[in-house]
């Protein structure tokens, strides 16, 4: 395992670049300069090359590799969603205050085009997976409109029904689940996006649907009741109704959901801090993780971040790192393996309050299936992976401040962290690191985006951006 420590004559190496590890999953980082953004919109266009950002008013796309500036566009108002096209030609800014959509295109930019829902007002825009047609859906979830830039056809889709995740596509961009409710009863329809026209239509055993999500290989759709009911739907293509699975009857139920990127698992995550996992094959609860505030496997490696100031007497430093000001005296982080059994900070939910701080609010699978990072409301500083092959706890990763964010590579078994301090955090199965972000001035991560390649993060704060290259040991 890989302990994190720096000696003295490594202090001014730290500053520049991070090790993480020795294996060819492990790298050194660099970082960009300091970009503004607004409201934490920033988005790498889907083909890697680009890089669009919001600032007001303003949309700015820059080149990925060189961040020089390429198109920069104004819109009618301050930009609340921005959006790319599947095929990274075009760039949708709803301003939801104004009942407007724009949208911009990188090959003709003289080329505009403009969305008004008038009176009826705009609660959410996005793309159709074509990167041809916008959806619109209005205030009040009165409807769903359907825009074409093509040939500047509208459709009108009624009953959308305002909820968590009301609405999916599958990855392969051929289908639309949307939920609908009509006469008091929660309904499924499922479009060709084709043409738009209605597939199935069907009505669902909940009482209040939350959500849909498509499997990754668009097979099954999966639905569940809202919060105060423990009830997963599994619907095939054509509306049947594969199976449905309900851990428990009491109290609070479902709080997050996750497909794994193979389609074998689903993971239910719920109010009791558990993680369910059902198998692909029967449906049926293939295990259970649970989160407890004391870590006895002996299999699991709980990581502790602390925090020290480095003790560095004048006579050991060159002119040159004098001059680098006094960032090389602030306290810097790194993870130490803590020995068994281990208790996990746990805060007391207000149970008073609405929206109680407790279970699972966060889930995410690996790339390559073989992991899965939860996150436990009632251990807001902790963050939990475990190990999908002997399906059990892998490592627990303890930080000093609450874990806002994290995102596993696109490419690798790799994960990235960020509490909203100066630093960014990295677990791979090899060990852990701790790196400061070293810009100009003071840079809070509130959250944190790869790049498809697996190669450079976008690291956004509250407005500002910066990008953090990965370099593999082969390019040192």
């Amino acid at each position: 395992m890989l302990n994190n420590e720096y000696g003295k004559d490594d202090t001014f190496f730290f500053i520049y670049q991070q090790d993480i590890c020795k294996d060819k999953q492990c790298f050194g980082m660099n970082f960009s300069e300091v970009f503004k953004q607004s409201n934490q919109l920033c988005k790498i266009s889907p083909d890697g090359k680009y890089l669009a950002t919001c600032v007001q008013y303003r949309l700015v796309v820059r080149d990925v590799n060189t961040l020089q500036i390429l198109q920069l566009f104004t819109c009618l108002d301050q930009v609340a969603h921005m959006e790319w096209s599947s095929d990274s030609l075009f760039i949708l800014c709803a301003m939801y205050k104004r009942g407007l959509v724009q949208v911009w295109s990188l090959e003709q930019p003289e080329w505009h085009c403009k969305i008004d829902e008038g009176s009826i007002g705009l609660v959410s825009s996005r793309w159709s997976p074509d990167g041809r047609h916008i959806l619109n859906t209005t205030e009040f979830h009165l409807r769903v409109t359907v825009w074409s830039l093509c040939n500047k056809s509208v459709s009108y889709i009624k009953y959308p029904k305002a909820c968590q995740k009301g609405m999916d596509f599958s990855a392969d961009g051929r289908y639309m689940a949307l939920v609908e409710r009509r006469d008091c009863k929660d309904f499924i329809s499922i479009f060709v996006c084709d043409d738009w026209h209605l597939l199935r239509h069907f009505e669902t055993e909940t009482q209040d649907l939350s959500g849909v999500e498509w499997s990754p290989n668009g097979c099954v759709l999966a639905a569940w009741d809202s919060c105060l009911e423990y009830k997963m739907l599994l619907y095939s293509l054509d509306g049947r109704l594969l199976s449905t699975y309900s851990a428990y009857e009491w109290s609070l139920g479902i709080k997050s959901v996750a497909w794994s990127p193979s389609s074998q698992f689903l993971a239910i995550g719920s109010y009791d801090e558990k993680v369910r996992i059902l198998n692909h094959i029967t449906w049926k609860k293939l295990i259970e993780f649970e989160h407890p505030a004391t870590i006895t496997s002996s299999k699991a490696v709980v990581y502790k971040e602390v925090e020290k100031k480095p003790v560095i007497g004048t006579e050991d430093l060159s002119v040159h790192q004098i001059a680098m000001g006094s960032s090389l005296f602030n306290t810097k982080s790194n993870y130490e393996i803590t020995s068994l059994p281990v208790q996990v900070p746990v805060v007391k939910p207000d149970t008073d309050r609405a929206n109680p701080k407790i279970g699972i609010s966060a889930i995410a699978f690996s790339a390559d299936n073989r992991y899965l990072a939860t996150k436990n409301d009632n251990m807001p500083q902790s963050l939990w992976v475990w190990d999908m092959q002997r399906l059990g706890l892998q490592a627990v990763l303890e930080q000093t401040a609450p874990v806002r964010c994290f995102v596993w590579d696109p490419c690798r078994p790799r994960l990235a962290l960020c509490t909203g301090n100066n630093k960014i955090y990295m677990w791979s199965p090899a060990g852990c690191i701790s790196v400061k972000v070293q810009v100009e001035g003071s840079f809070q991560v509130q959250s944190i985006m790869w790049h498809g390649s697996g190669d450079s993060l976008v690291l956004l704060g509250k407005d500002q951006l910066c990008l953090c290259y990965l370099a593999t040991d082969e390019e040192k």
